[in-house]
């Protein structure tokens, strides 16, 4: 068995900012994959200009809005996902306290729709935030898995969930997670073997080497299987905070001489999935 990675450029439609970023690491091979949020304003140039490339995003299920950015609004009528005004919260932890199954998989299916009516025919999900996935609260992890079945849909659920979260889960979490890949083995919704990305801030990183340095030793980790990396790359002017530097500096990951030169040197073949 080969290492595989697919490195996926999550975001797509957040803002046009972003949009043009990654629409550009697309067009120069930099990401294999990206993931649209279908409920930002921005989203429908978003799905034009993926069309024009020939890439179908993976839909990025959101239930909640981004802090320094106008709230969005549901797709559907989902009464327990959003504020008194009609608008998702920008807190995870305000969706996981009410949040209600039934409007999860409604406002899934109205993303779903949004993406195939307008000629984007995904065939695998994952979560916004990781709302989903109960780390904030209320799980919906095995309603997202039957409903990835009920589709055919692959679901970004690491089979092995360390690299992601830098050591060992919890004993209840790591219950939790057996379950749901017992359960996405199950129901036949293919997972990655596991899953990266940073969760450092500019603030801890303190210099875009050490944020490279960490992805490079991310990926002489990786196991054997398909796996995947996700950045979220923008530029800096489209992101409020410190945020914006990491993702800045993701996005000069993806272009850095180093960066390739260690995919080759590793023997990690750059994949579009890992359920083919």
């Amino acid at each position: 068995m080969s290492r595989r990675v697919v490195i996926t450029a999550d975001d797509l439609g957040r803002e046009h900012g972003t949009t043009e970023v990654i629409v550009a690491l697309l067009a120069e091979g930099q990401v294999s994959a990206t993931t649209l949020i279908c409920v930002s304003p921005a989203a429908e140039h978003a799905a034009s200009q993926v069309r024009e490339l020939g890439v179908v995003p993976r839909l990025h299920v959101t239930l909640t809005s981004e802090r320094g950015l106008p709230r969005w609004r549901p797709l559907d009528t989902a009464a327990s996902l959003v504020d008194p005004d009609g608008t998702l919260s920008d807190d995870p932890l305000a969706l996981g306290a009410r949040g209600e199954a039934h409007d999860v998989v409604r406002e899934a299916d109205a993303q779903l729709r949004w993406m195939r009516d307008r000629g984007l025919m995904p065939v695998a999900a994952d979560s916004h935030a990781g709302t989903l996935y109960g780390l904030h609260g209320r799980s919906w992890l095995a309603e997202a898995l039957e409903w990835c079945a009920r589709h055919n849909f692959a679901f970004r659920l690491p089979r092995d969930p360390e690299p992601y979260f830098g050591g060992p889960l919890p004993p209840p979490l790591a219950a939790a997670h057996q379950r749901a890949v017992a359960l996405a083995d199950a129901l036949g919704v293919s997972i990655p073997q596991t899953i990266a990305t940073n969760r450092r801030t500019a603030h801890e990183l303190g210099v875009y080497e050490r944020l490279r340095d960490d992805y490079l030793r991310r990926l002489a980790a990786l196991p054997e299987g398909t796996s995947e990396l996700f950045l979220h790359p923008s530029r800096e002017d489209a992101v409020t905070g410190p945020d914006g530097v990491v993702r800045t500096w993701e996005a000069r990951l993806l272009r850095d001489p180093a960066w390739h030169d260690a995919l080759a040197s590793e023997g990690v073949e750059v994949v579009g999935d890992w359920w083919t």
